[in-house]
């Protein structure tokens, strides 16, 4: 696997794809600067090699049209401020504006391109696109996970340009690893913590993992799918019930498998999904008519407990209570604390997926764990074991 660590960059221009889709409020100021930090060291390297370094990303979704609202040079001073260098902007992609401003470009400094969306020819992944954008830079590196799970022009085919001068960044490698970790390589026992509403949104993750797993633990809204399944009453919680045979079909293969399955025993229910509701804790099985799950309760965490501290790699995608709301947040609250404190007795913990990482960020957990996945979309992916079409491109002589 070629990493830029694999490259000097001296007098070398490297065409750095990056993934700079963050929030923007109404006033066109950028809200989270997570994703502009991770891309840093992959620039900086480039930089102190004696480099330069053009910046490829999407913003938004304009769908090939021109929306000054999703325009790229929105970001160029957030950009600047976070790398500490003074980012150039130019106004298109490709063409000959974008082809004289990366011409110009010397040895130190940094070119932010615009909106690779402006062109529907990115997420249709045109080759005579790719080829136009391959000739702004001696070096492709990918640094955007996010995306990777996109075959588009700037991802996948403009590594084809580069056949023997293209690898990933720090992010995309560190993301690798860190997959590589908990589905490969990772100490056992291994723990993947599985929350959010749906079974049906978990089903092909579940499925590739069983094989590689010690512990699977089970929260949120798809709890009342298997609790359901298994003759529970759940009141009005949330519950896929075309997906009760699915169910019952993992908790068959993951007995097979000798893989342990903890389910919820109580839960917070209330009386509406409102931050104000009436609550009560009851038995998972037990729902009173019309309440609600919608947080674990004291008896399930005792137990979820001693599973977390007892193992050597965990993976945690998605939230085990609507955590949005204060009242509903305490279950999700103590889940990080545990990860937190094996993760300070020495295992490997992986956070991915948008509500676990919004999670993971609103308490104060980042730094808390091993690793937080940058990438939503790509991370599932990852997990499923599809081969992402951009870390496939790299890994092709």
């Amino acid at each position: 696997m070629k990493t830029i660590d694999d490259y000097n960059f001296d007098d070398k221009k490297a065409l750095i794809r990056v993934d700079f889709n963050v929030p923007l409020d109404k006033n066109f100021e950028v809200t989270d600067t997570t994703r502009i930090e991770a891309a840093k060291p992959t620039i900086i390297k480039v930089l102190e090699d004696g480099g330069s370094a053009v910046l490829m990303s999407h913003l938004g979704r304009p769908k090939g049209e021109r929306k000054p609202e999703l325009s790229l040079s929105h970001i160029r001073e957030t950009v600047s401020a976070v790398l500490g260098v003074e980012v150039k902007f130019v106004a298109d992609c490709v063409g000959p504006e974008a082809e004289k401003a990366a011409a110009e470009l010397k040895s130190g400094q940094i070119l932010l391109l615009e909106n690779l969306r402006f062109y529907s020819e990115e997420e249709k992944g045109d080759e005579e696109f790719a080829r136009q954008l391959s000739s702004l830079g001696d070096i492709y590196v990918n640094d955007a996970f996010g995306t990777a799970h996109r075959a588009h022009a700037s991802t996948t085919i403009v590594a084809n340009f580069f056949p023997s001068n293209k690898c990933f960044g720090y992010l995309l490698a560190k993301e690798i690893k860190a997959i590589e970790k908990v589905m490969r390589t990772g100490e056992k026992p291994v723990t993947a913590i599985l929350g959010g509403a749906k079974v049906s949104s978990k089903i092909t993750i579940i499925d590739n993992i069983l094989d590689k797993i010690d512990h699977l633990i089970i929260g949120g809204g798809m709890t009342y799918t298997f609790i359901k399944a298994q003759g529970g009453a759940i009141g009005d919680s949330i519950c896929e019930d075309d997906k009760m045979d699915l169910a019952l079909e993992i908790l068959k293969t993951a007995k097979e498998k000798g893989v342990e399955v903890h389910l919820p025993t109580d839960v917070l229910a209330a009386e509406a999904f409102a931050a104000d509701a009436q609550t009560q804790l009851v038995d998972v099985r037990e729902i009173p008519k019309s309440w609600q799950g919608l947080d674990v309760g004291p008896q399930t965490l005792v137990k979820f407990k001693e599973v977390i501290l007892n193992s050597r790699t965990i993976l945690w995608n998605g939230p085990v209570g609507v955590f949005e709301m204060e009242k509903f947040a305490n279950g999700t609250i103590e889940i990080g604390n545990y990860i937190h404190k094996a993760t300070e007795s020495g295992a490997f913990s992986l956070v991915g997926g948008g509500d676990s990482v919004s999670a993971v960020k609103q308490f104060g957990f980042q730094d808390k764990v091993s690793y937080v996945s940058t990438g939503g979309g790509a991370m599932l992916e990852s997990l499923e074991g599809k081969t992402l079409p951009g870390i496939a491109a790299i890994l092709e002589a």
